[in-house]
Order: C-alpha cells, then sequence, then structure tokens
C-alpha cells in the first residue's frame, strides 16, 4: 500500500510525459501512427487479462499489414516512452531521497549518515572507524562490453529532461503556474527533439567512440558526484564521531578495460591503447583547468591581510621568467599582492602546457614536453595542498575544505589519467608469443610440462638479460604482444605510474599462464632483477572463468605463491595478489546456482590461501549487468560476499546499461557510489571485529543445491537434442550482432555457435529478447524441490532468514523470473523449424519456471515475486503493456528475416525495425546482456 501511494506521482508524471509523448509523435508524423501504438497496448492490455482468439488474429493480421517505415515509427514510439518511464523513476527515486533529508527522518538503507551511525550504535570507537577507513578502496572498473545501445547525444537530451522534471517538481512544490507551464513547453521541446533524435548508431562503434563514451560519465555527472561522496563521509563522521579526530583517506579508484581488453578483440591494439590514456588524460586536465580556473577567482587574499605561507608567496613570485611570459603576457606583476591568486593562474599554466603537449600526442606531432608542463599529477597535488596548508595555518580551514579540497580530491582520485587502464589478453595469445620467442633459442616450449614451463620461466625473468629481437623473423601477433609491453612501460614514464592497473589473463588454466605474462613483461624492462634486486611494475591477475576453472584455482595460485621468483616479485611490487572471478562464463557454463556457489568456495580458499602464504589477496568481480552474469544491486551483492572474503577493498566491472542507469546523472551517481561503498564497509567489518563463522549445515545443503542445479540446467543447454538449433532459430541471437553497439565480435570463434564459443553477453540477451531468461534460474526449482521433498523446508527458510549470500541470490533469481513471460516465450517457440525439438526446449523452460516460483515463494515466504521489493515489481508491471506489442513485432519481423526463402533484398527490408525491436526490448526490460 505503500509503495502504491508513493508511486501516485510517479504514475502522474509517466502520464505526463506519455501525453507529451502522443502529441510529439500526432504532431509529427500524423494520427496513423499515434492510433496504432494505441491499437496494440489497448489491445495486448485486453488479452493480457482475458484470453480473446479473435483479438490475438486481429492484432496480428494488423502487425502483419506494416510496412517497415510504419514498423520503425511504431517501435520508435514504444522505445522512446521505456526512455522517458525510466527517466521519470530515476528522477523520482532522487526526489524521495531529497524529502527524506529535508524531513530529518531516517534516511534509506546504505546512505552514508546511516552506515555510520550503525557503526557507532555497534559499538564501534574511532579508531576502529580509522582503521576500516584506512583500508578502503573502491573499484567499480568500466568496461565496453556489447550491451549499451545509448548514443551519447540521446543521453544528453535526456539528462535534460532529467532536469526539467525535478524543476517542475519545484514549480509545483510553490504551486507557480507559470514556471509550470513554461517547464511543459521544455519537456515537449525536449521529447520532440528526442523523436527526431536516432536512438540506434547507424555505424558500429570504432574502439575510440568506446573510450571517448566512457570518458562521457565522467564529464557528465562523476566529476561532481565523488567529492559530494567524499562530504557524504566527512559530514556523517562529524556527526556520529565529533570528539574523534578522523581522516576520511582516499577510497575511491576507477578503472577502465576500454582501449585495453583485446581479449577477442582484434581492433584493441598497442595503439589503441596509447590512445586511450591520452584521451582520458586530456578529459581529466581539462576538468583540472577549468576548477583551476574558478578557484583563482576565489582565492583573492590579499598578502597585507593575511599570513600567506612562505612557501606560497615564494611559488607565487620566485618563478622562472619565461613563464611568467605565457601566462601573464605584458602583465607580469599582475596578482602580485594576491599570492593565491598569482600562484593559481601559474598552476594553469603549467596545466595548460601538459595539455598543448598531450594535444600534439595526440594529433600525431612530434614535439618535446614543455619544461613548465607537469610530470606527473603528485607534482600537481603538491602544489594545491601547499594552498590548504596555508589556508588553514591563517584561520580559513573552512574556505579550504570547500572547492579547493574537492579538486585535491579529484586529483588523489583520478590523477593525470582518469581510469587507471587494465589490459586483458587470452592466455593462448602468450603461449604462443612465449614459444615464438624461445624457438629461436632452440627451445620446443610447447613440448614442456607445466613444471619444466615455470622452471624455466622463473629462470630467464631472473636473468639480466633479455632476447634480442631486433633481427628475429617473429609472428605478426608475438609483435604485437611485446609492443604493449612496450606502450606499458613507456605510458607509466609518459603520463603516470598509476597509468595502468592490472594485466589481466582470460581463460587462466595454470600458473605457467601467468609467468609467462612476466616473462613477456621482462622483455620489455617491467619485471626482473636489477644488481640482484627484484623489481616489478607490473600486476598480472589471473581470471577464473568456467566451473572448473574456479575449481583449479587454489592449485594454481598456490604453485605460484610456491615459486621463488614469482613470490620475489610480487613481495617488490607490494605484496597484492589480485584474482579476478568470471561471473558471466561461469554461470553460462553450469548455471547460476553452480556458479554462485562455485564462485563461493573459490574466494574462501584463495583468501585463506593467501593468509597462508603471507599475500595481501584482492578479489576482481567479473559482474554483468543481468542476473545471469552476476549483477544485482551493489550495496547487497557486496555485502552477500562469503564471510571474511572482502577486506576493504573490491574491484568489479560496470558496462553497459549499467554505466548509463548509474551514471548518466551525478544525482543518481552520487546515491549508488555511496551504498557501493557503505556496503564495502559493512562487508569489512571483519577487520575490526571477530565476525560469526558459516554455518557448516548451510555450506552442505548450498553444495547439493549446486550440483542438483548444475544437472538440470546442463540436461537442458548440453543434453537436449536440437538445443542449440533452437536457440538460433527462435531468438534474435544472431542479428543482435548486427545491432551497432560494440566494437567486440559476439563469438570467440567465427563460424563456431556452440556454447563455448558464444560469449555471455549475447547469450544473455538472445534469451531475454525472447523473454526466456532461464540463465539466471534454469535449475534452482529442481534443486529446491529435491531438498524440500528430502529433507522438508526449515533450513532453507531458514538459511534465507540468517544468511546474507543465500538471501541475495534468491532474491536475485526473483527478479528474473519476473521478467520471464511463458506465453511470450511460447510464441517465440513457434520459429523453431524442428517443432519437436523446439516444444521439448521450450517445456523443459517452462515447467523449471512453475517449479522455481512455488518454491522460491514458498522458501522466502512472500505471496508473491519480488515482495519485497515492490517499487521495482511495480516499475517492471508498468513496462509490460508496452514491452507485450514490442514482442509481438519482433516475432513476425524475425518470421520474415528467417525465412528460408527469404532472399538478401527481403531480410535488408525488414532488419531496420528488427535491430530497432531490439533495441526497444532491452530498453524496456531494463538490460541487455
Amino acid at each position: 500500500m505503500v509503495a502504491e501511494n508513493r508511486d501516485k506521482q510517479l504514475r502522474a508524471r509517466v502520464k505526463l510525459l506519455g501525453n507529451i509523448l502522443g502529441q510529439v509523435i500526432e504532431r509529427q508524423v500524423g494520427r496513423e501512427t499515434f492510433d496504432a501504438v494505441e491499437k496494440l497496448r489497448k489491445g495486448y492490455i485486453k488479452l493480457q487479462k482475458e484470453d480473446d482468439p479473435a483479438l490475438r488474429t486481429e492484432l496480428a493480421e494488423f502487425i502483419q499489414q506494416q510496412e517497415p517505415e510504419q514498423l520503425n515509427m511504431i517501435i520508435r514510439a514504444f522505445n522512446l516512452y521505456f526512455s522517458l518511464v525510466n527517466l521519470a523513476e530515476e528522477e523520482h527515486q532522487y526526489y524521495e531521497r531529497q524529502s527524506q533529508l529535508k524531513s530529518d527522518g531516517p534516511l534509506w538503507t546504505g546512505s552514508v549518515l546511516n552506515t555510520i551511525g550503525e557503526f557507532k550504535e555497534q559499538g564501534l570507537n574511532g579508531e576502529q572507524v580509522q582503521t576500516l577507513l584506512g583500508k578502503l578502496n573502491y573499484i567499480p572498473v568500466f568496461t565496453a562490453h556489447p550491451t549499451e545501445s545509448k548514443r551519447r547525444s540521446v543521453m544528453d537530451n535526456l539528462r535534460r529532461v532529467f532536469l526539467d522534471i525535478g524543476a517542475l517538481n519545484e514549480a509545483e512544490a510553490l504551486n507557480n503556474d507559470y514556471a509550470k507551464d513554461s517547464i511543459y513547453q521544455q519537456l515537449e521541446s525536449q521529447v520532440q527533439v528526442l523523436w527526431q533524435t536516432d536512438e540506434v548508431r547507424r555505424q558500429k562503434p570504432t574502439v575510440e567512440d568506446e573510450i571517448r563514451n566512457g570518458i562521457y560519465y565522467f564529464r557528465q555527472s562523476l566529476f561532481n558526484a565523488v567529492p559530494t561522496v567524499y562530504r557524504y563521509m566527512d559530514r556523517a563522521l562529524a556527526k556520529h564521531y565529533p570528539e574523534d579526530d578522523i581522516e576520511v583517506p582516499n577510497f575511491l579508484t576507477f578503472g577502465s578495460w576500454i582501449g585495453g581488453d583485446r581479449d577477442g578483440n582484434p581492433f584493441v591494439t598497442h595503439e589503441t591503447t596509447v590512445r586511450a590514456l591520452l584521451l582520458q588524460t586530456r578529459a581529466v586536465i581539462y576538468e583540472y583547468e577549468k576548477r583551476v580556473f574558478d578557484l583563482s577567482s576565489k582565492l583573492t587574499h590579499s598578502r597585507y591581510l593575511c599570513n600567506i605561507s612562505k612557501k606560497v608567496v615564494n611559488r607565487a613570485t620566485i618563478v622562472d621568467a619565461d613563464l611568467i611570459k605565457k601566462v601573464f603576457k605584458k602583465r607580469p606583476e599582475r596578482f602580485k599582492d594576491e599570492p593565491y591568486r598569482r600562484f593559481l593562474y601559474l598552476i594553469l599554466g603549467r596545466l595548460r602546457e601538459t595539455l598543448a603537449y598531450i594535444e600534439d600526442l595526440l594529433a600525431d606531432e612530434k614535439s618535446e614536453k614543455s619544461q613548465f608542463a607537469y610530470s606527473n599529477e603528485g607534482q600537481f597535488l603538491e602544489d594545491l595542498e601547499m594552498i590548504y596548508d596555508s589556508l588553514c595555518s591563517h584561520g580559513d580551514k573552512n574556505v579550504a575544505d570547500e572547492e579547493l579540497l574537492d579538486l585535491i580530491r579529484l586529483v588523489k582520485t583520478f590523477g593525470f589519467y582518469l581510469m587507471r587502464l587494465d589490459i586483458r589478453q587470452e592466455s593462448t595469445v602468450h603461449t604462443d608469443a612465449v614459444a615464438d620467442l624461445l624457438q629461436h633459442l632452440g627451445i620446443d616450449y610447447n613440448a614442456l610440462s607445466e613444471e619444466e614451463r615455470m622452471e624455466l620461466l622463473a629462470k630467464h625473468v631472473a636473468s639480466p638479460t633479455i632476447i634480442d629481437t631486433q633481427h628475429l623473423s617473429l609472428d605478426k601477433m608475438t609483435t604485437e604482444v611485446l609492443e604493449v609491453f612496450h606502450v606499458m612501460r613507456k605510458m607509466r614514464q609518459e603520463i603516470s605510474p598509476k597509468a595502468f592497473n592490472n594485466y589481466v589473463i582470460s581463460m587462466t588454466h595454470s600458473a605457467s599462464h601467468v609467468m609467462e605474462v612476466l616473462f613477456l613483461a621482462h622483455q620489455a624492462g617491467l619485471a626482473g632483477y636489477n644488481a640482484g634486486k627484484p623489481y616489478c611494475h607490473i600486476n598480472i591477475s589471473p581470471l577464473f572463468e568456467t566451473i572448473v576453472d574456479l575449481e583449479h584455482i587454489v592449485p594454481v595460485t598456490k604453485a605460484l605463491f610456491d615459486n621463488q621468483t614469482y613470490k620475489e616479485l610480487l613481495e617488490s611490487a607490494g605484496n597484492q595478489q589480485e584474482i579476478m572471478l568470471g561471473y558471466s562464463d561461469s554461470a553460462k557454463d553450469g548455471g547460476n546456482l553452480s556458479s554462485s556457489w562455485s564462485l563461493y568456495q573459490a574466494q574462501q580458499q584463495i583468501m585463506e590461501l593467501a593468509d597462508q602464504s603471507g599475500v595481501d589477496c584482492r578479489l576482481f568481480h567479473g559482474r554483468g549487468g543481468t542476473l545471469a552474469r552476476g549483477g544485482g544491486p551493489t550495496h547487497h551483492a557486496i555485502l552477500s560476499q562469503p564471510t571474511g572474503t572482502v577486506r576493504g577493498s573490491i574491484k568489479f566491472t560496470e558496462q553497459g546499461e549499467v554505466l548509463s542507469y548509474k551514471y548518466s546523472n551525478s544525482e543518481t551517481a552520487m546515491y549508488e557510489i555511496s551504498l557501493g561503498v557503505t556496503g564495502l564497509m559493512k562487508a569489512s567489518l571483519g577487520l575490526v571485529k571477530e565476525l560469526p563463522k558459516d554455518q557448516p549445515e548451510y555450506l552442505s545443503a548450498m553444495q547439493k543445491l549446486a550440483q542438483d542445479g548444475e544437472a538440470c540446467y546442463r540436461q537442458l543447454t548440453d543434453h537436449t537434442d536440437g538445443f542449440f538449433d533452437f536457440f538460433y532459430e527462435a531468438t534474435p541471437v544472431t542479428e543482435i550482432g548486427l545491432l551497432n553497439i560494440g566494437s567486440r565480435p559476439s563469438h570467440r570463434k567465427k563460424g563456431n555457435l556452440s556454447k563455448e564459443s558464444i560469449r555471455a553477453i549475447p547469450w544473455i540477451f538472445g534469451w531475454a529478447q525472447a523473454r526466456m531468461t532461464f540463465p539466471a534460474w534454469q535449475g534452482t526449482g529442481y534443486a529446491l524441490d529435491n531438498w524440500i521433498s528430502e529433507h522438508g523446508d526449515a533450513q532453507l527458510k531458514e538459511m534465507y532468514t540468517n544468511w546474507p549470500f543465500f538471501r541475495a541470490m534468491i532474491s536475485n533469481i526473483q527478479m528474473a523470473l519476473y521478467k520471464t513471460n511463458l506465453k511470450i516465450g511460447a510464441q517465440y517457440t513457434e520459429l523453431g523449424q524442428n517443432q519437436d525439438q523446439a516444444q521439448d526446449v521450450y517445456h523443459q523452460i517452462a515447467d523449471e519456471h512453475v517449479r522455481a516460483v512455488q518454491r522460491i515463494l514458498e522458501v522466502s515466504g512472500n505471496e508473491y515475486l519480488m515482495a519485497e521489493t515492490p517499487s521495482i515489481a511495480l516499475s517492471l508491471k508498468r513496462r509490460n503493456p508496452y514491452l507485450v506489442p514490442l514482442n509481438n513485432i519482433q516475432i513476425a519481423l524475425l518470421r520474415r528475416f528467417k525465412a528460408p526463402d527469404a532472399t538478401e533484398e527481403q531480410q535488408e527490408k525488414w532488419l531496420s525495425p528488427l535491430l530497432n525491436s531490439i533495441n526497444a526490448i532491452a530498453a524496456g526490460m531494463r538490460n541487455t546482456g
């Protein structure tokens, strides 16, 4: 009831935007399109309430009669409606949070203020909170995985609509009719522009487009959101720990794979990596330039009225004459009585010199770096902190703690690199490169055993000499692999020692796969021994992806820790081993239950091994956007991590629609980042107090559930005749590859359409389009049913109540079950060419869905799916009347496009509306892959 009441204002907003969209459609393309949209919407709503074969036939015939251009318009209307609904919901959530803040009542779960207050209530003292903050490092990593279909121009327009809705709330609160009328006109103009803007790219994006998309979120929201999150922490500590002088260190780091992830993407080269870093550097220095200029007009303190530190005065006056000439032109004495202002202008001059050098590199123009340019962010930070300290010294700490502190925190977070770039490559590429190099020394690397490989590689890494490749005839790929390591060395010097984060090895199956990367890094001077002393400027992260790989995680890592050369180099680099866990591929491989449990066990085992070996271990979670790829609400996802495995630092991938949802608007970005940070703090409490151990009976129950769940999942995906034929015939997975949303191919191996070859994103994307989201829950009902039949439901109910991991898993599965529509799925099933096989696949999915819903409601005690998250349930329910017509349109289009006798000309005719339907359904379901 409460959710329904709170939903009332949101419904009014959705209705307003829907009406505006209807008016725009009618005015722009005529009454016919508007009537067609309404006919389909209202018709399918009637069918949802009560089946009417005559009406169903009428609507199907109506869709068949539409020409491609008219279908494009109808699909466009539904798609734009979803964008506006998503936006209205996001703004409404922000409005509700602001209302809570103004009422001075209890705030939302996971707010910084509430979390620090809870720590106080639990008896944590200031020293314990300081320890917790000192270990805190929250690291979202932006990836270019092809799940996002919004263009930047569309996001810019949607941002303006978001702001207009906020202004409308204010006008209504003040009962200002004039302001309301003005905002209505603005909203209408914005919706009209959106209607006339391409929502889908007409060309496939290049890697550089993807890099620019990643940078977009920083300009759009994160440069404002990040300092605000730090302020949330300052205020919460001041309120709950006023007597403790708790320092807030830097606890945010942003990473990126965009321009660094070359696994399966031939378009990412060493040149691309250089360009990614230069574009990131340019973007962040532009932001610093703007803020320093702004500060120069605010810190106008006179040296006659303040006791400004001698250091600042000297830095403002004792300056190279050439720099003074560059900055002040013909007014060399400018601001001589305002040292902060003068010093800030000089800082601005140095930033501009740095920027000019970066611009030259981007333009492929060779130039010498100016002597006045900053070498790295450390020098820039030192200048800003000098001003900060001086302001504090003469009683202006409150002034220093405003825009200047914000800028200092931005520099500590983003440096001169913006995002720390990870490099990723597949293990076999390194093996081939090493074999290619060693054959020139007469060594047949491929013939060696694992132990022999480890011994040989360690010997080479420990050697002061490298293989002279200058005159060797190497494979093209070997040369490219080596170039990447040379780029890493060069850009660490050129941009920042922090420019790179980790080198990720996908499909890591053995310890030698990690040592091979160390061997190649040694070739480029990134690791080795100098006068007998180890050095290592590369951090290597093995990625364990499949269920089998996760089972091997301990022996592989132990072999590394037991290798003296590896251990010495690891210690020289800070003694932190990052291990990456692949959620997407393990879930695709064995199903969600088995994947979740394998990951849970792997995390506990690897942390135990690291503790025994005296190594600090950080886990890197390769989470996807959807639940079947490890996604879900970040706060609860972190809290549900295995007991004792989260120790202040967490790193995870963010991609696709997750990026645009979390970071398109600074208001939402502040909320999402703070939720993640507080989740991390709560999950890391084991650093400062004893946490209860897992219940052994819970672990053994989960082991059995995972085994049964995997057996059911594999029965469907691995042992059902015609399963993959059905997948490619009854879903738009093949056509998804034609949608211009990513530069990376959808399959690892060209022409191989197996489960092993298809990437996790199109795998999930394809099934979601057909409203059969089984990858997230197949096997769940079967496993729960088996357990309850044998043991009853009491222990499962207890696990749901008391074990965050189990509760989060079951809650996430509920959402995927809710998004499934078996009636729609049955219609897609009719597209299968072998109907006996198609119906077998469908009925396995449908039967499991019914069983999973029944058993999950029993275990959770909910009356209906998602009863504990009613606002999300209402959100999904609101979309259904618009999704069902789109699915029916897509089915009709697929039937035409995939027809065995369809000519290329006929396929081309229907391709545009088909691709647009994929985009629209993804927007309506609020997830793609």
